[in-house]
């Protein structure tokens, strides 16, 4: 080949080689690189408020806060007596009371205080019934109430038996009995004189 030959192909491999390179370029600064996606930048964002926090504080319908619940009695709370009730029909009775102590706060009594008999006669176990014939509920409330004791307020059951035997024979007097207020483990032995065959005990009530 000659050099003049050479002159002239050179600047044409030079210009191939240019032009090969701007089509392969692209857009520079304007594309995507393969593969990947563009990210949207939130403009504005908020950070979220935190939400309310619950609380446990019971409420009455108008919205203000409620009295809590009055919790029942346990037997350390309670001062328990009785007082004998007037004879009728061959009947016996009497009425015992729960209090609370001094340093107590209020507290609820609900249901059937437990009644054994002591000294005097065999064992009676008081038979749980709503009513009697010297007391109890009302005919028309079979529900035991929830009674609230405070120090200006007491509550009581009836305990009652019968003075004679079905054969008409006198029963044994008791000179104490032995109560458990509902709900409780303690038991308290008070005295009192009955004298039964048989001996029941009914809800308690207000006092």
């Amino acid at each position: 080949m000659s050099i003049s030959t050479v002159k002239y192909l050179v600047p044409l491999g030079c210009c191939a080689v240019l032009a090969l390179a701007g089509c392969s370029g692209g857009d520079h600064g304007h594309g995507t690189a393969a593969g990947t996606s563009a990210v949207p930048t939130s403009v504005g964002s908020r950070v979220p408020e935190p939400s309310a926090v619950a609380t446990d504080q019971p409420t009455r319908a108008n919205g203000e806060p409620a009295s809590p619940p009055i919790p029942a009695c346990v037997g350390s709370q309670l001062i328990v007596g009785v007082e004998p009730m007037s004879p009728g029909a061959g009947h016996r009775g009497a009425r015992v009371h729960f209090s609370v102590v001094g340093a107590s706060g209020a507290c609820t009594l609900t249901g059937y205080p437990g009644v054994d008999t002591g000294p005097g006669g065999p064992l009676l176990h008081a038979e749980r019934t709503l009513r009697g014939y010297l007391g109890g509920l009302p005919a028309d409330i079979d529900t035991p109430p929830t009674v609230v004791l405070d120090h200006d307020h007491n509550a009581e059951a009836v305990v009652e038996g019968g003075a004679v035997d079905a054969e008409g024979n006198q029963c044994p007097t008791y000179t104490k009995l032995l109560v458990t207020a509902p709900n409780t483990t303690d038991t308290h032995a008070v005295s009192t004189t009955i004298d039964t065959c048989t001996l029941s005990v009914h809800p308690v009530t207000t006092k």
